[in-house]
């Protein structure tokens, strides 16, 4: 049923044709605050505009307006981002070398990147190597012996910078790992003013990557998963930036009224798509690091064909779908996996250059490619691989062929039990998190002055309530995703899949939750959007907006308040036992 809307002038300013039924349930919205958005044509949306600085009720609560608002507008586009930016580094570099320790896996990349640094591959190390490098780092116990390794050397040589500048120490070879840290946020403040249309939502986002614990944590130790987490998060945005040039020259393409057109959503070729190559290289860089980049390679291929067929739907295509395939599906194919195999391979020049590496040497004297089986995932079963006559490649690719197979075992069998080992199920709401480091003292020892004792811990937690919170917002993307149609909350959810998903395949091998650092900035893309939409739309009721402001601010500072709640935790504080038990919100976490 329809009544007849006697106001006029929403009507008309709402782009509604003035005097038509309007239907009962849009008026009871508009009551609280809904204001549908005006009809946009095809040029703007394939570029959606930023808004102008300058026109906003924040802006004349300042009392600014006109050119001083536009200037400031503009300098909050890199200036917030840059703020935040600072803030993380803050956190991060504040006393990066305690704990003065090797902690949990740093006693395999530290040693194996200033291998890499000495020697171009990575050599062995005599037992009690840990405390003489602690004690006296110049007395290094390395040998030139090559050591077997499980992961390719990128992450490792990015460890090395750092032990380059600093030397082995903790802070030498944690630095490279604040640094990463601290560009991601600056990088999710980009990428979630770009993907907003908000600066003031993009640095949220960054905000929110600033006080997650488990970013912290692995911010501040050397392993491999923020390397993966870096290179991750820089393809998703050269993505990003490359579906907006692609739709820029759409637009500029369509006739001058900006009406869709089928001769340019059909045949229009997008000519050279240099951020797509920069794309494929960072990709090739995560899978250098670890394997499990491949499973965001192809979900980020996936994603950026089905964005220039959106495209070229919005641009007029009849078929955009067959007109992807013909125009953009082998590009992207060329500009991804290509270039992301090259990266790959010239990941391996320290130990293409020597001659000790460890099987580099392998295919001399042999004929063959590869072992005669390989195991298959999930099956318990073996792939048998015939053999051919394969000396027409050279033998130092058919030797890293033969260590990646002997790797891809290892990684297959892995099932030895640990006492932090998770279930992906659990990551989302932090039931296990991993200690890096603990330490108790009584009293009177090492400065603990507590009658119970004092306790010391690095905890790889995520912050409780961003992490719980975070779930809601998948909620929430996945309904604007799958009912709305909203490309932005597919885009989140492709990142946060793409990095978690893929271990539900491998439940029966010994996973951590500290693998999940890889999708925690979609996850803080998820709820700053969500948050957006707490906020309200623009142009909605004062009243819905004010409502909507002092539920999102209290949400955000209930997040920084539990992050500085549980900072010690993150960064090996000496706390009293107590305060240490206290906690421990859930029996896993001990």
């Amino acid at each position: 049923m329809a009544r007849v809307t006697s106001d006029t002038a929403t009507q008309a300013r709402h782009g509604e044709p003035v005097g038509e039924q309007t239907p009962s349930w849009r008026g009871r919205l508009r009551r609280y605050g809904y204001a549908p958005p005006p009809r946009a044509g095809a040029r703007e949306r394939l570029v959606p505009p930023y808004p102008e600085p300058g026109r906003g009720r924040v802006w004349r609560l300042f009392g600014l307006d006109g050119d001083d608002a536009r200037l400031l507008g503009r300098w909050t586009a890199w200036g917030g981002p840059v703020l935040v930016a600072l803030l993380a580094g803050l956190l991060r570099f504040w006393n990066l070398g305690s704990p003065h320790a090797v902690i949990f896996d740093e006693t395999y990349y530290a040693k194996d990147a200033w291998a890499l640094y000495k020697l171009g591959y990575e050599g062995t190390w005599s037992d009690g190597a840990n405390d003489t490098i602690l004690d006296n780092p110049a007395a290094a116990p390395l040998s030139e012996a090559a050591s077997y390794v499980v992961h390719p050397p990128v992450g490792k040589w990015i460890i090395a910078l750092g032990e380059a500048a600093f030397g082995l120490t903790p802070f030498g070879w944690r630095f490279m790992m604040a640094v990463l840290g601290t560009l991601s946020v600056l990088m999710v403040c980009r990428i979630g003013r770009r993907l907003f249309r908000s600066t003031a939502l993009g640095c949220l986002a960054g905000l929110l990557l600033a006080v997650d614990g488990l970013h912290l944590v692995m911010s501040r130790t050397a392993l491999l998963d923020l390397v993966l987490m870096f290179f991750v998060l820089a393809a998703f945005g050269c993505l990003l930036i490359d579906r907006d040039h692609a739709r820029a020259r759409l637009a500029a393409a369509l006739p001058p009224d900006g009406r869709p057109d089928a001769g340019v959503g059909d045949r229009l070729g997008l000519g050279a798509r240099p951020w797509r190559l920069a794309a494929g290289l960072c990709l090739g860089l995560a899978c250098a690091t670890k394997w499990s980049g491949l499973y965001v390679l192809i979900a980020f291929g996936i994603l950026t064909v089905l964005w220039d067929a959106a495209s070229r739907r919005t641009a007029g295509a009849g078929r955009p779908h067959l007109s992807m395939l013909r125009r953009d599906a082998a590009p992207a194919f060329l500009s991804l996996v290509p270039v992301a195999v090259a990266a790959y391979a010239a990941s391996w020049a320290g130990w293409f250059a020597s001659r000790d590496g460890y099987f580099r040497t392998w295919a001399e004297g042999r004929r063959g490619l590869s072992p005669e089986s390989l195991p298959i995932p999930f099956t318990g079963l073996e792939l048998s691989l015939p053999q051919f006559d394969m000396t027409w490649v050279p033998a130092p690719l058919r030797s890293l062929w033969h260590y990646e197979s002997e790797v891809y075992s290892f990684h297959v069998g892995l099932t030895s039990e640990h006492t932090y080992q998770s279930h992906p199920w659990s990551w989302l709401v932090t039931a296990r998190p991993v200690s890096y480091f603990y330490e108790s003292s009584d009293r009177g020892e090492n400065g603990c002055t507590a009658e119970g004792g004092c306790a010391r811990e690095v905890l790889a937690l995520g912050t409780p309530l961003l992490w719980w919170a975070a779930c809601f917002a998948l909620l929430y993307c996945l309904y604007r995703w799958a009912l709305r149609r909203d490309w932005r909350a597919g885009a989140i959810l492709c990142g946060v899949a793409a990095g978690w998903l893929p271990w539900f395949l491998y439940q029966e091998r010994t996973i951590f939750y500290f693998y999940a650092v890889v999708f925690v900035p979609f996850l803080c893309l998820a709820l700053a959007m969500a948050i957006g939409a707490l906020l309200g739309p623009p142009g909605c009721a004062e009243r819905r907006r004010a409502v909507g402001a002092v539920g999102a601010g209290v949400l955000v500072l209930l997040i920084v308040w539990n992050f500085v709640y549980f900072h010690p935790l993150y960064t090996g504080v000496q706390i009293p036992k107590d305060a240490w038990q206290s906690r421990m919100w859930l029996d896993t976490w001990i």
